[in-house]
């Protein structure tokens, strides 16, 4: 769906996404059945994970690298129309598991 300029997504996660980056904006989620992660890598290189579970929302800030992975869940994405799901620059080739798609 389409929100004035933002796409609203549902997804259906098993497995790990790629190391990618929104340089101009944040990117919302919220978890409405299973579990879904997301590592987050700093600026030095350190790198921590949110482990999120059904009822929980997260926000990544533009310019955070960040990898979703999910063991299987359903999410709830806003995004700015037009985000690219692999990011502005990700890490190495994309698998073949991963979709890049825009809203």
């Amino acid at each position: 769906a389409r929100m004035n300029d933002y796409d609203v997504r549902i997804a259906h996660t098993a497995g790990e996404h790629i190391w990618h980056v929104h340089e101009d904006t944040d990117e919302f989620f919220l978890v409405l059945d299973g579990r879904f992660d997301v590592a987050l890598r700093a600026a030095d290189g350190t790198e921590s994970t949110v482990e999120l579970h059904k009822g929980d929302t997260f926000v990544v800030p533009k310019g955070v690298e960040h990898k979703p992975s999910s063991p299987g869940g359903s999410i709830l994405m806003f995004e700015p129309s037009g985000t690219k799901s692999t990011g502005d620059r990700h890490d190495g080739d994309i698998p073949d598991h991963v979709d890049s798609t825009t809203g």
